[in-house]
């Protein structure tokens, strides 16, 4: 018994339609990468359109070299606090304390520098140890007394400040030795031939171009070979492109004035530090283990005591180190100093993309998160907004991050 089996050929797609077809499936590729990737480049791009804006809008004043490298300075211990902040969200907690903080060790430092004439490198450690045992022992509290951190860090808040009009005597000290005036307000110095622009920098940010096409070829390797989810190559390729372009922009603008600030380098070794911590090291997993998902963390054998505890003494060292370069830019210690950083952290975490629920952030996301605040603040400044109407802005885009987070979400989620 035999059986006829007629292969049916496909017909041939009519010309022209092969190629649109193609090119309709790498569109609906990228719109997917983007939807998975939403909470990732939301940020980016808003912080690109407000520049632009601001750009427009001050007949490119923003963008002038000078500008640029004010916009760093001025910004430089907020984005040290909100890496901190960010690690702490993510955890699951809140720090209400940093601003008081900074302002404690401002105090301390002008006591042993001004006061007490002691070696400023030496007076530097002293602080950081100082803010390291603040953080800890707020975080024993936190971890192993088993007080939610919104009320530890209050109170934290109020003695840190109360402690700082102690220490200062209510009134302004100062002023700094200049090596750490330079810390804070310098810049790296002047290497080779005369070309117009700043060498050294140059050097740093070809060389940080290439360690991010580095890094971002490893990271998508790794995920591949794990079988994640990766965003399709031509993404990923415009994402190494709109990274470059903006690293290389950043570079020319600060070689053409005075070179990259010494606190732009302090940035990037703690940025690329907790960056590669949160991605690669056992304690970042730990970190948005415990975050995500508190009781499964415990069983499957994460130490959550320890971890928040760590959290907290990394969040006080930072916060002395911001403390440290605010009041060595202003070259005194003032009792008021500090006000509202907390909240300018929080808000810069959260608008980088942390999520309340904690779990989610990345570092680079608060960094994002702080440049958004910048600038906002800058521009403004330039186009002679109010302070008034800048906090109802600053408000506004705040609601707007989060608003834009639970969205996404649900999105997600449906």
């Amino acid at each position: 018994m035999s059986t006829d089996v007629t292969a049916k050929t496909p017909a041939p797609a009519p010309p022209g339609k092969s190629g649109g077809a193609a090119g309709d499936g790498l569109l609906q590729l990228v719109m997917d990468g983007m939807r998975r990737n939403m909470r990732q480049y939301g940020m980016l791009i808003a912080l690109g359109l407000i520049v632009v804006l601001f750009a427009v809008w001050t007949d490119g004043d923003l963008l002038l070299p000078r500008n640029v490298s004010n916009l760093v300075l001025q910004n430089s211990y907020i984005l040290i606090l909100a890496m901190g902040m960010m690690l702490v969200i993510i955890a699951g907690h809140i720090d209400l304390s940093v601003g008081s903080l900074t302002a404690f060790i401002g105090s301390m430092a002008a006591v042993f520098m001004v006061k007490n004439d002691l070696p400023w490198p030496v007076a530097v450690i002293l602080c950081l140890a100082v803010g390291a045992i603040a953080g800890a022992v707020q975080g024993f509290f936190i971890a192993y007394g088993g007080i939610p951190s919104f009320i530890v860090t209050l109170a934290g808040m109020l003695i840190f400040r109360g402690l700082t009009e102690i220490f200062l005597e209510g009134q302004t000290l100062g002023p700094f030795p200049e090596g750490l005036q330079k810390v804070a307000n310098g810049f790296l110095p002047e290497v080779g031939p005369n070309t117009n622009y700043h060498n050294l920098t140059l050097l740093l940010g070809f060389g940080m171009i290439a360690f991010v096409v580095f890094q971002e070829f490893r990271d998508r390797r790794r995920q591949q070979e794990f079988h994640l989810d990766v965003p399709p190559f031509n993404l990923f390729l415009l994402k190494l492109v709109a990274l470059g372009a903006a690293i290389l922009t950043l570079t020319m603008l600060l070689a053409s004035y005075k070179g990259a600030p010494i606190v732009l380098l302090i940035l990037g070794v703690l940025l690329v530090g907790f960056g590669y911590v949160m991605r690669n090291a056992i304690i970042g997993r730990h970190i948005y283990a415990i975050g995500g998902n508190l009781p499964a963390a415990k069983l499957s054998g994460v130490k959550d005591k320890k971890v928040t505890f760590l959290i907290f003494v990394n969040m006080g060292m930072l916060a002395a180190l911001a403390g440290l370069v605010f009041a060595a830019r202003f070259n005194a210690a003032s009792p008021k100093a500090g006000l509202n950083f907390e909240l300018e952290a929080i808000a810069a975490s959260f608008i980088g993309g942390a999520s309340m629920s904690g779990g989610v952030g990345t570092v680079l996301g608060a960094i994002i998160g702080g440049l958004v605040l910048g600038v906002l603040n800058n521009g403004m400044n330039l186009v002679g907004i109010g302070t008034d109407w800048q906090q109802v802005i600053k408000g506004l885009v705040l609601l707007a991050a989060v608003g834009f987070d639970v969205w996404n979400k649900r999105k997600v989620g449906s």
